[in-house]
Formats: structure tokens, sequence, C-alpha cells
């Protein structure tokens, strides 16, 4: 449903580690996009859908927009309870803060998720949903 998102970070480094931490418990791989940005998605061979990831400013923000005012809430697909635990882990290693520990949440039935900010405050979530 979703082609590709984009957030804009203040710094890549910590951002890559970031990002290239949680993309291995989800399935999911880090590309380089260009000196100034990168890209998190499947693979090279599905690379739709896509998060870009990077320091330029978009031509579509709005004037006085820079990374961390608008929080962004990613969600990505967890294929498993413990890849949501791994995702969780290892975006705390590479600098992330939690945001809410893995487990179910109320309200939503069959879900099982975790809730990391990222270094500039983005609201990154690993979902595993029990199959309807």
């Amino acid at each position: 449903m979703i082609d590709h998102s984009g957030i804009v970070v203040t710094d890549l480094t910590k951002a890559r580690a970031f990002y290239d931490a949680i993309a291995k418990p989800l399935g999911l791989v880090t590309a380089d996009n260009s000196p100034e940005s990168f890209v998190l998605g499947k693979s090279k061979e599905d690379p739709i859908p896509y998060l870009w990831i990077g320091t330029q400013h978009p031509s579509y923000w709005v004037e006085g927009s820079r990374a961390g005012i608008n929080q962004m809430h990613v969600a990505f697909v967890a294929p498993s309870k413990d890849a949501v635990h791994a995702f969780h882990a290892a975006g705390i290693a590479a600098g992330g803060t939690d945001h809410g520990a893995p487990g179910p949440r109320e309200g939503a039935v069959g879900y099982y998720g975790a809730f990391l900010l990222d270094p500039d405050g983005n609201n990154i979530e690993a979902a595993w949903r029990e199959p309807f």
C-alpha cells in the first residue's frame, strides 16, 4: 500500500548505525542512495516500498521545517515476536531510546510490537500480528 516514505535526520552516521541495526531482525537491508542519504527496504531485487533517510531538506517541506520538528512514525512488519525483541535490543544498542518495550498492546487483538525513538526522536516500531 505504501510506495515510500522519508525522514530527515541531523546526523547521517548515527542514523545509519541505528537503521542498519534494526534492519537485520526485520529481514530488511539498507543501501546507499547518495552521499547525504540511504534507503531501507526489502532488497535490491524488491526495492519498493522503501524508507528514504537523509540529511537533505526535501523540496516539499514547508518553510521552517527541520529534522525532529515533526515526529514521524513508521511501523515495520516483523516476521515474529522474536524479531520484535531483536529489533528493540538492536535499536537500543545502536543509540535508540526505548519508547515501548516488546509486548502486546491494549486494544489491538493479536498484535505484538515494540517502539523506539531513533537518534532524532522519530517513533520507529516493529509490529507482528497473528494471522487473521
